[in-house]
Parts: structure tokens; C-alpha cells; sequence
């Protein structure tokens, strides 16, 4: 047995697949057989139940890969410990955001006091894949506009924060501070597209005000959504964050009801090892979100 052994073992247990699997690994479909064979050979006991070509993780199997996925995670964690000690990655920090247009101003923002900080980005858009990022270790951090629950993950709320609706100077509610959402059951709104967890908000609230939106327009570029607000297209929704840092040429309407808020959080791996400049982006983050700026200060036609 040896630590190839175990790799090529994860990677069978992952896919339960052996051609799958030895895509992934790069290796021939005979030799990775041969090596899983050896494998149990060694320990003395089946960790696979095959079924023709089928080939299934059994109970033996499921117990040994979770010690071996702990294996592995503690050595790439003692890995990125030494590299932090040597400053190989000083300053480096991945994450994921779920609403990135805040990203320009919150970077912006952090950069001015820890000017040496590097930023890698992916994409996300489900818990699931948050989850599943965090535990692989592919990125530190995920700024999320969701709750992530999952025993292994801490989940951070930063603030809760209004959705407002967001209407053209000319519309016939622009004189307005404030709405029920349900007077604008029959406008035509532009919302994000259905695969943004905002959007499944904001039809939720529809649906609780007792209507379903009359979505004439789906795009994924907020800046782009306002845009055709402005040109008297529609009406959309609208979180504070971003109406803070974007100079809007429409009306934010307060929505009575139902309450239209979202919940701005951090989540990060309870076990995964953090450099020095990822504590500090923490600690900026619940600043940046839950200072007054963010927290208390009302529109002027509110």
C-alpha cells in the first residue's frame, strides 16, 4: 500500500466507476483495476461490491475512505501551513461570492490597508457547490447572500439587509416612499436569471404578497438590470448593497410588505487551516458590512 494506492482508491470511491475514474487519474483502465485489487488484497477485506461492470463502495469501503479523506486533508492542510510559514502564499486568498457586484468596492476597500493581498475567485451559485468548494479546499472564504448549513462548515451572519423596489422616475409610484408589493402584481418586472439565488428570493416574496412576476426580462448583469429600469422597461428588485455604491437614475421604493431582506454571511471550513491575511479579511468583512454607512443610513426619499 502505498499513498498512490490511496489516491486512485478516492478517485474510484468518488465516481464508482472505473473508466471514470481512471480518466480523471490519467492512468489505464486495467491498471488502476489492478491497483484497486491490490489494495484489498492488503487490508484483507472487499472495500467494493462489483456487479458485472458495475462497481459499488460498501460498508467496508465507506469506513475506510472517510479515514482517507482525512488523510488527505490533513496533509494538504499541513502543506498550506508550510507554505504560509515560508510565504509562498503570503497574502493569498480564494474565495467564492454569491453577489459579486459588491466585489469592486469591498476589494477596494480592503487593498487600501493590506495593499500585498491576492484575490482568486470562483464561481457559485448553490449551496451545494459552496459546500462542496469549501471542503475541497478550493477556496478559503464564500461571501454568501444564503445561509450555508452543514455540520462542517461555520456560517457567519454579517447583516440583514432591505430589498428595495426599484421603478423609473416616470413611473406612476416614483412620488412614492413606500409600497406593498402586492400594488405591482401586474408590472413588468427584469429580474436576474433563475439560477441566482436572489432570483428564487425575490419570486418567494412575490409569491408571498399573493402573485407570480411577470418576468419580461432574465439577465444576469445587475448594471444592465437598472439600465432598462431607467429606460422605463420595468421594475425590479434591488438590495441596498448595491444601491450604495451604484449611482441609480431610479426610484427606491421601501417595501411595507411582505419584509424583503436577505441575509449577507460568511461561511468557511470549521477545520481548514487560515493564513494570517484570511483572519484579517474576516474581521474587515464584519466591519465593512455592519458599519453604520451600511446599517442606519436611510435614502433621501424614504
Amino acid at each position: 500500500m502505498n499513498f498512490l494506492h490511496l489516491k486512485y482508491f478516492q478517485a474510484v470511491a468518488k465516481h464508482e466507476h472505473i473508466t471514470k475514474a481512471a480518466q480523471e487519474l490519467n492512468v489505464s483502465q486495467p491498471a488502476l483495476s489492478n491497483t484497486i485489487t491490490r489494495l484489498e488484497e492488503s487490508l484483507g477485506i472487499p472495500l467494493f461490491t462489483r456487479q458485472g461492470r458495475n462497481i459499488r463502495l460498501n460498508s467496508f469501503g465507506n469506513a475506510y475512505l472517510k479515514r482517507i479523506n482525512k488523510v488527505f486533508f490533513e496533509l494538504e492542510k499541513g502543506k498550506r501551513e508550510l507554505e504560509e510559514m515560508v510565504g509562498a502564499e503570503n497574502g493569498m486568498i480564494s474565495f467564492a461570492t454569491t453577489f459579486p457586484s459588491v466585489l469592486p468596492y469591498l476589494l477596494k476597500d480592503f487593498l487600501e490597508i493590506y495593499p500585498n493581498a491576492k484575490f482568486t475567485q470562483n464561481q457559485a451559485f448553490s449551496e451545494k457547490e459552496i459546500i462542496e468548494q469549501l471542503k475541497n479546499q478550493d477556496i478559503d472564504l464564500c461571501l454568501s447572500t444564503f445561509p450555508i448549513i452543514n455540520p462542517e462548515i461555520e456560517w457567519y451572519p454579517l447583516i440583514d439587509e432591505e430589498i428595495f423596489l426599484s421603478v423609473p422616475k416616470s413611473h406612476r409610484f416614483a412620488s412614492r416612499n413606500s409600497i406593498h408589493l402586492l400594488e405591482a402584481a401586474e408590472e413588468s418586472f427584469i429580474s436576474i436569471t433563475p439560477e441566482y439565488y436572489f432570483r428564487q428570493l425575490t419570486d418567494h416574496f412575490c409569491r408571498q404578497a399573493g402573485f407570480e412576476p411577470n418576468v419580461v426580462y432574465q439577465l444576469s448583469e445587475a448594471g444592465i438590470i437598472q439600465g432598462l429600469v431607467e429606460l422605463n422597461l420595468g421594475v425590479t428588485f434591488t438590495p441596498l448593497t448595491y444601491i450604495k455604491h451604484s449611482n441609480l437614475q431610479s426610484v427606491q421604493l421601501h417595501i411595507e410588505e411582505p419584509i424583503c431582506k436577505r441575509t449577507i454571511g460568511l461561511a468557511w471550513h470549521k477545520e481548514h487551516f487560515m493564513s494570517h491575511t484570511v483572519e484579517e479579511f474576516i474581521e474587515f468583512c464584519k466591519d465593512f458590512f455592519i458599519s453604520s454607512d451600511y446599517a442606519t443610513e436611510h435614502f433621501a426619499n424614504n
